[in-house]
């Protein structure tokens, strides 16, 4: 990665982080007991919540990762674009049932947080 993305990235990630530090506090702030600007209730649905959005975005990321190396290869080596491209599919369906996986556990834990 060249400076350009990795300004572009911290920029990004600080705007999130941001946004995440902001946000709560006004949205806490109609249900929250005394003294506590997040409930248990809302700690668990935040956690579940930036739980699956972390897993879907490193699913995508991986994914898109590897359609890339394997379109990159076949143009390298087209007699072997069968094989490659079998094996990227393969790979993406393990790194979306990871994905699939870890989004199930975030929902639980909102919906255990809601109960």
């Amino acid at each position: 990665m060249d400076r350009k993305h990795i300004m572009r990235a911290a920029i990004g990630l600080s705007v999130v982080v941001a946004v995440m530090v902001v946000m709560p506090i006004a949205a806490f702030a109609q249900d929250a007991e005394k003294g506590t600007v997040l409930t248990t209730y809302g700690a668990g649905w935040l956690g579940g919540a930036i739980g699956a959005g972390l897993a879907i975005i490193g699913g995508a990321a991986g994914i898109g990762r590897i359609g890339g190396s394997a379109v990159e290869s076949m143009a390298r080596q087209p007699a072997a674009a069968g094989q490659i491209s079998t094996a990227m599919i393969i790979t993406a369906a393990m790194i979306e049932g990871a994905t699939l996986f870890a989004v199930v556990v975030g929902m639980l834990a909102v919906l255990k947080a809601a109960a």
